[in-house]
Formats: C-alpha cells, structure tokens, sequence
C-alpha cells in the first residue's frame, strides 16, 4: 500500500449538497485538464449540470475525459454524449459489455468500475462515494441520499491525477481493438495515452497526512480491505463504521470481533432500507454473531445510506467509494483515502454520531430471537444464495 503523504489540505463534503457545486466550480475554474470516474452518471439535473461544466471545459481548450462504468451508466444519455462529442472532450467506458452471456465470462464482466474520483490540473481531486445523480433521487424519500466526498489539494492530489491517468489509459488501450496488429489503431492509442505531459507534482499547501488506496484485480487485490484491518487491529477505544452494502469477509469479521473482545467501541452504521433485497437480507444473518461479540449496530431509516466511511480513534479516517462486501473488496475497482489526521477524523465521526443518535436505530442484543420464523427463513435463504453466487463468481468470501 502507497505512504502517507504529507502537505495536504482536506475538506470533508457531505451529501451532494456540498459535493457537486464543488465539483463544477472546479470543472469551471480547470485550465489545463480534467479526468472524471463514475459508476453512475444519471439524466437528471444534477447530470445536466456537470456534463455542462464538462463540456465548458472542453470548449474552452482543457482536455476533458469522462469516463464511466459500462453497467453502472449504461444509460448514459446520447444527448449528454452528443454535447461533450461536440465540445470535443473525450468519454470512454469500462467494460461496456453487461449480456449475462456467455455464463463462464461472468467473473470477468463483474469487475466494474466503481471508483468516484475527479482530478483538475493535477492540483485539486475529489474522492468519495457520490455518483453523478441528483441527491434527492432516492424512490420518493424526502430527505437526500445519505454520502460523502473528500476534496484534497496539495501532493495526494497529483496521486489522485497519476491512478486517473492510468486508468484512462488503459480503458483505451483495452478498447483500441487487435491493438498490436492494427498499427494505426496502436498510434491512436498513444495519441490518447500521451493525453499532454502531466503536471509538477502538486505543492504542500497544508499539513495534513493522507493516502490514496485503490483496489484492482492485479497488484492492489487487497489494499483497501487490509488498510481497513490495519486501523481496526490498531484501535484502541472506538471503530465506528458507516457502509452501504455491509457483507465482509471471515477475516473482516474476525478483525470487528476482536476489536470488541478488547473493549473497543465497534458501532456500525448500516442501510435501514435497501434497493438490493438479496444482500440487505443476506448482511441480517451476521449481526446475531457481531452482537453477541459486543458490536453495536444501528440502521439508518430517513433516506438511502450510500456512505462508504469510518473512523477509528478519532485519528484515522477513511472516505471512499468501497463498501465493505465480496464485490467491492473482490471484484471491483474502487478508490479510498485514508486520513491520518485528528480534526478531520473528528469532523466526520461528529457527522457519524449524528446520524446514530438522531436518524438511526439500534438493533437489540436479542434481535435474532424477536424475528418471527418467517423472517428468519427469508434471511436463511438470502444468505445461503449469496454464498452459491460468490462461489459460483469465484469471490473467496470465506478467507
């Protein structure tokens, strides 16, 4: 895993409220590039507004690269693809193939592209959780998506921008077609490769230590899940934890269950409401075991939680876009920064405590014995099809 870089300024975001007008007043303020990742790029208002920054960028000479996940965006408007084609700003995506067939290409076609990252002129980044889709576009529920982002400037920033410019990279390497024999299709290639030189490596405009750790299916399998037990094995009084799609591995569960056994706090906060039934069921069959080792569990019942977050000793934090289950910490790629740094981590667990104490609920000790055998049997079941599925997908849950 990378170092801890030094010299950072950070600005925690929450929401899409903070998120995205950042977002595009640093789109609208790029002079010389931008990269944009997202797994989800909705045609909503929110869309409209950043595809516009975007396609101001463009024309105004910054080289602009979107690029999107081929399941994730796969109905990315034509309209929004036609203003960036005409604004002459580049959009790839990654893994545009999603037809459940052939069965034994299924592994392959599952790693998606789940990071939601920005880069602008290499000096400024964004890293979070927040697709491109309006907040408040959550099934009729009033109050918005529950998320968070990390704006960064200074040294990660330029990380930021070299894991951004890679990747885009090799999206257009693997999407150039029979590339070492199409000699012309090859030059295309590294037209696009060589994008322009990358900018110097960006100042130290502040004092705060930060790491990026990405997950991919080469070297880095393993990074943000062990970056996780590396803080959880560290902690000393408090891990609490706010994730989305809750469904760790053996030893993610060990790590929570001995950090309990060692009387640190462990809370969790988790999704109350669920838009994937099978795994919203399937995460229920763990908590009779995390709450007989100790670990408070609280579900989060306002709005859709999205968040992909923690915090440890109010010391360490971490902001991301990896929730903590066999397809982000097995299949796809995703991107965290880890925050080492006291009034950062502080902020976030107030914002994490606020939503325990006053928007969420907790489950009881005895929770398994109030369910009634009908809900047990759902949850039994839920649970047993996600283990066929992983092993069916090849996700070593069970290390």
């Amino acid at each position: 895993m990378p170092d801890y870089a030094g010299g950072n300024r950070l600005a925690l975001l929450k929401n899409g409220e903070q998120y995205f007008p950042a977002l595009i007043a640093a789109i609208d303020a790029a002079a010389a590039e931008v990269f944009l990742e997202t797994y989800i790029f909705a045609d909503d208002r929110t869309g409209g507004l950043v595809v516009a920054a975007l396609a101001r960028a463009a024309e105004r000479g910054v080289a602009t690269h979107l690029l999107i996940d081929g399941f994730g965006a796969h109905d990315f408007p034509p309209r929004f693809r036609e203003m960036l084609s005409k604004a002459k700003a580049e959009i790839l995506v990654f893994r545009p193939s999603v037809s459940p067939w052939p069965f034994w290409k299924q592994r392959s076609r599952l790693r998606r592209m789940h990071r939601k990252l920005a880069s602008i002129d290499g000096a400024l980044a964004f890293v979070g959780g927040i697709n491109i889709i309006d907040d408040y576009d959550t099934s009729a529920q009033v109050p918005p998506r529950y998320d968070y982002a990390v704006r960064i400037e200074g040294p990660l920033a330029a990380r930021v921008r070299a894991e951004a410019s890679k990747l885009w990279t090799r999206v257009a390497w693997a999407t150039s077609g029979n590339r070492w024999r199409r000699w012309p299709g090859f030059a295309m290639l590294l037209g696009r490769a060589a994008l322009h030189a990358p900018p110097q490596a960006s100042p130290a405009v502040g004092g705060q230590l930060a790491r990026l750790v990405v997950r991919d299916s080469v070297r880095h399998r393993r990074d943000i899940e062990d970056a996780y037990l590396e803080q959880i094995d560290a902690a000393r009084s408090e891990v609490i934890i706010a994730n989305a799609y809750f469904f760790p591995t053996r030893r993610f569960r060990r790590a929570l269950h001995q950090a309990a056994h060692r009387g640190v706090e462990v809370a969790l906060l988790l999704q109350g409401k669920s838009n994937h039934p099978l795994l919203f069921y399937a995460s229920r069959a763990l908590y009779r075991s995390l709450l007989r080792a100790g670990v408070r569990i609280h579900e989060y019942y306002p709005s859709e939680l999205h968040a992909k977050v923690a915090v440890f000793d109010s010391r360490v934090a971490t902001v991301g876009s990896s929730n903590i289950d066999p397809f982000s910490l097995g299949l796809a790629r995703e991107a965290n920064v880890f925050v080492d740094d006291g009034p950062f981590a502080t902020e976030l667990r107030a914002s994490l405590r606020e939503a325990i104490e006053k928007k969420a609920r907790a489950v009881p000790a005895d929770y398994w014995q109030r369910l009634d055998f009908a809900l047990k049997l759902r949850i039994w079941l839920a649970y047993r099809v996600a283990r066929v599925i992983m092993s069916v997908y090849g996700v070593d849950w069970l290390r």
